[in-house]
């Protein structure tokens, strides 16, 4: 389900089946017979039926998602006790397969000394085998470019108190949303054991524009208000500012608070307008708020180890990787077709090379 659903690619299919350039839609209908654009008006008829029974199947997937999420937790809970050393993992929980080219090339006896100095290693220095797995959540923020971007060098200190982070869904018969909840252990910054984000959604088509429908999109989200100790809010800062007076010529010094750069505004959002208005940047805001929102949901609370180890990171670097180069190939097939059409190409000349990837 993604969070900044888009329109469909007004593009119509060119005789040879390979799609052509855009084609206004009223201009193509008006060109049509009268009693062909009477049947076409019958096949949207259908297709707007389609779509609000699309609707109703990503209603049914959102009642699966809760289903699952409940046979789910008992091993995000497990997951959780040993990130902060609640328990410790049994060997038989622990076995894993390691790479067997390693394996062979390491000879047997430099195996046993190897695990001789590592238990003399322990016994000596006990106190550096820490408790649970540390700095696991803030690891993960600071590896993925989405989030590193939110967290400030003052928020590490906080995140590193980060215990869980856990997905809710809505409850049968209440509007779809979800909510994102980040626990939190007794800290010195915040009273609040635990801080939330809702973010309500919507999957229904529009009557205005019922085509446009692609699933579920997310259309508002809700913070919390958090409990900060005394002087320990990061999401703002104090600065002080000389004042001259201008008829005696007298300078004053007066502080005041500014916002401040931090994660934790993730929980303080930008409201979506009502009417839909909305100033640029307050709309970019909210887009990547949902965006992140998404991210949370569908790739970080699921497969947490694997952003924290970077396995998740490489997948996702190819696939971005594999879009630009697929969508570099298409620009330069159009590229072609434009030299072929005006007929000035010359065939002896060299052919530009392709673009390069840029990872991002």
């Amino acid at each position: 389900m993604d969070a900044s659903k888009g329109k469909g690619d007004q593009t119509m299919p060119n005789p040879g089946g390979q799609m052509g350039k855009p084609v206004g839609f009223p201009f193509m209908e008006n060109m049509l017979p009268k009693a062909v654009k009477r049947r076409v008006h019958a096949l949207k008829r259908l297709q707007e039926q389609c779509a609000h029974i699309e609707a109703k199947f990503y209603e049914e997937v959102h009642e699966l998602e809760r289903k699952y999420a409940i046979l789910y937790q008992p091993l995000f809970d497990k997951r959780r006790e040993i990130v902060t050393g609640a328990v410790e993992p049994t060997d038989e929980e622990c076995e894993w397969p390691t790479d067997e080219d390693e394996e062979e090339e390491l000879a047997e006896e430099v195996k046993e000394k190897a695990t001789i100095e590592d238990a003399k290693k322990e016994e000596a220095t006990p106190e550096e085998n820490p408790k649970g797995i540390p700095d696991f959540w803030l690891t993960i923020f600071k590896s993925v470019d989405m989030l590193s971007d939110m967290v400030q060098e003052h928020d590490e200190s906080i995140l590193k108190h980060l215990r869980d982070i856990q997905v809710k869904f809505s409850e049968p018969g209440q509007p779809m949303s979800f909510t994102l909840e980040f626990h939190f252990e007794p800290n010195g910054y915040f009273n609040n054991a635990v801080l939330t984000k809702v973010y309500k959604m919507k999957s229904e088509p529009e009557a205005s524009d019922p085509f446009s429908f692609e699933g579920p999109e997310i259309i508002d989200c809700e913070g919390c208000q958090i409990d900060w100790h005394k002087g320990k809010d990061v999401t703002v800062k104090t600065i002080k500012k000389k004042q001259k007076h201008k008829g005696r010529g007298t300078v004053r010094t007066v502080t005041k608070q500014v916002p401040n750069d931090s994660f934790f505004n993730f929980f303080n959002p930008v409201k979506a307008s009502p009417d839909g208005e909305m100033d640029e940047d307050s709309e970019f805001n909210l887009a990547t708020d949902f965006e992140i929102g998404h991210f949370f949901r569908e790739r970080i609370v699921p497969r947490a180890v694997l952003y924290f180890t970077g396995e998740a990171l490489e997948d996702d670097e190819s696939f971005e990787e594999e879009e630009l180069e697929e969508g570099d190939e298409e620009e330069q097939e159009e590229e072609g077709d434009d030299d072929d059409e005006e007929g000035d190409a010359d065939p002896k000349k060299e052919q530009p090379q392709p673009a390069e990837c840029k990872q991002q």
